[in-house]
């Protein structure tokens, strides 16, 4: 049976002092995740993978509050700037909380931008013994994706996950002791594919789609599509803004998370998918959770992603717009091509064990978790 909470906002008041029990030996590990545990966020997918694998899992959850009014909000953004990103759930004192009233074999951060050193430093005195773990699928290197916070605790982790290889390097650089990379995974409950009406489809989806948030490269291929006469519809945020407006191009301003995720990239012939080179993309969690939906992928061509995907057979790659616009209209007039190199994909999700409960379990033996007496779901 599976162990899971979210204990989400536990008070400094709850911080009181006891001896932990010890762990048996043979029995679940014990994990205090930390991180965005709303449904849909990728960070939520991960806790729910840790359950599915037995882990006796308590979440923590750092998600900035939705629909603040406009001014606390401005400000909010301004002191992110100066000071770093607010613990709006009083994370930091629920660590402290939950370590003071039990055991836990380890600390799993998911982009903890708001968690402390001072934290950290007070869970090694405690519980010397729990692995503090980190993880995050951005680029971390990067200034927009850190805060003050993070600088200061990244030396304090036992083990750092990144999905870019060249993070690797570049973390050790500003402090963190010890880094491994690994790539993207999905989530198999959200992530598959999924029969829908054609109703569904229609409201979702249609010939070629993409999934994302704006940003100038895509932006600028999307319009050579819609000048080329490909009908292109778009979910996401500051597309309207920032696109001319075009007879082949439809915009959706909202972002699609969870099921309707998936429920969008089971409803296009073709899926679009960009990197972000904000973030130094060569790979990226759509590049895994398209094809894991049975979906066709179209995607920018790099090292990575021809490592997970052979070109051609279980994706298609690009490398130019030119390339780009040929490919959508052979694909567009192939469909029985199409739905073959779909299939190839999802098989090569299922078999590649690409899925989150594979990724993570792989990382808690990076990090020389013992999982003990676990009921690990993929073994």
């Amino acid at each position: 049976m599976i162990d899971a909470v979210a204990d989400a906002t536990v008070g400094p008041r709850d911080a009181r002092p006891s001896t932990p029990p010890r762990r048996a030996a043979g029995t679940r590990p014990r994990m205090l995740y930390v991180g965005k545990l709303a449904l849909g966020q990728t960070a939520r997918q991960r806790f729910d993978a840790f359950a599915r694998l037995g882990c006796a899992i308590t979440g923590v959850d750092t998600s900035r509050p939705r629909n603040l009014p406009a001014a606390r909000d401005f400000w909010d953004r301004v002191r992110r700037k100066l000071q770093g990103p607010r613990d709006w759930t009083a994370a930091n004192h629920a660590i402290l909380a939950h370590v003071a009233r039990r055991e836990f074999d380890v600390l799993w951060i998911d982009k903890g931008l708001t968690i402390t050193a001072e934290t950290l430093r007070a869970v090694r005195v405690r519980q010397p013994a729990c692995r503090i773990l980190g993880f995050s699928p951005d680029d971390m290197y990067q200034r927009h994706n850190q805060s003050p916070q993070f600088r200061r605790h990244l030396p304090l982790y036992d083990l750092f996950f990144t999905t870019k290889t060249f993070g690797v390097a570049e973390l050790r650089t500003i402090g963190c002791p010890r880094v491994a990379f690994h790539d993207n995974g999905y989530d198999p409950d959200t992530h598959r594919p999924l029969s829908l009406s054609a109703a569904e489809r229609a409201g979702y989806g249609g010939p070629v789609g993409f999934i994302g948030s704006w940003e100038p490269q895509r932006a600028r291929s999307i319009e050579r599509l819609a000048a080329a006469g490909v009908a292109v519809r778009l979910w996401g945020v500051r597309w309207a803004r920032a696109c001319a407006p075009h007879p082949n191009l439809r915009i959706e301003s909202r972002e699609l998370l969870g099921l309707d995720y998936a429920r969008g990239l089971n409803s296009f012939d073709i899926n679009l998918c960009f990197l972000r080179k904000l973030n130094r993309d060569r790979q990226t969690t759509r590049s895994v959770e398209i094809p894991a939906c049975g979906a066709f992928m179209l995607a920018e061509r790099t090292d990575e992603h021809l490592a997970l995907f052979t070109e051609g057979v279980e994706a298609e790659f690009f490398g130019c717009d030119d390339e780009l616009i040929d490919k959508v209209r052979f694909y567009l007039a192939h469909p029985e091509v199409r739905r073959r190199i779909a299939a190839a994909g999802l098989e090569r999700c299922r078999a590649g064990r690409y899925g989150y409960d594979e990724r993570l379990l792989d990382m808690l033996t990076t990090a020389g978790v013992a999982t003990g007496g676990a009921m690990l779901a993929c073994e």
